[in-house]
């Protein structure tokens, strides 16, 4: 450790190059980060109006796990990996939550248990197609991991599969009931909203 090693007095120690490159790219990543999952939940949330919906489809559990079962360190390619992923699974959870939404706001469903089963599964196919058509695109990036030019694409690969795997099984499973369970009140909001807009659309 450089902390341990005794200098004379008057001289210090620095560390430059590639480290310091990677130290300040993973302090701006990271900031980016955070100003992109604020930015997706204002959006939802400007949607949806309510927290518990906007919060709903963030789950990226499975990149961690993905990372300590390839034995793959905390990096910038491993930070580029959770953003590119937090938009797709963010996507998927969007699109189930909305079509429940249009489903019981202009097609006539009544709020419950048979609403959601219909919702789930119109919705099933597509989140799927999404999951599967980038997980088998990413298996190249997968496979020979030292290859030449996988340095970097490797850990985003690793991250991003990992991820729509659990983000996919989640997404499936959980989305649903949490729906089935706090979404009522905002969904009456948004039909109160919704109904005065067509009042004043009638004026």
């Amino acid at each position: 450790m450089l902390s341990e090693v005794k200098l004379p007095t008057g001289y210090s120690t620095t560390l430059e190059g590639t480290f310091q490159a990677q130290e300040e790219a993973s302090r701006l990543i990271g900031l980016l980060s955070l100003l992109s999952l604020a930015a997706i939940f204002t959006v939802l949330y400007s949607r949806y109006r309510s927290a518990v919906l906007s919060l709903i489809p963030l789950a990226l559990i499975g990149s961690v796990i993905a990372l300590w079962i390839a034995g793959q360190p905390l990096s910038v390619a491993t930070m580029i990996g959770f953003i590119t992923l937090a938009g797709i699974s963010a996507r998927n959870g969007i699109l189930k939550i909305s079509h429940y939404i249009n489903l019981v706001l202009y097609e006539g469903e009544i709020f419950g248990s048979r609403m959601i089963v219909r919702g789930s599964l119109e919705r099933l196919t597509p989140v799927l197609m999404t999951a599967l058509s980038a997980g088998f695109a990413l298996l190249p990036l997968m496979i020979g991991s030292d290859a030449p030019g996988k340095e970097l694409l490797h850990p985003v690969a690793i991250v991003i599969f990992g991820g729509l795997i659990t983000s996919t099984l989640l997404d499936t499973i959980l989305t649903p009931v949490l729906f089935l369970r706090y979404g009522a009140k905002p969904l009456e909001r948004l039909a109160a909203v919704q109904a005065e807009f067509k009042l004043s659309e009638a004026y």
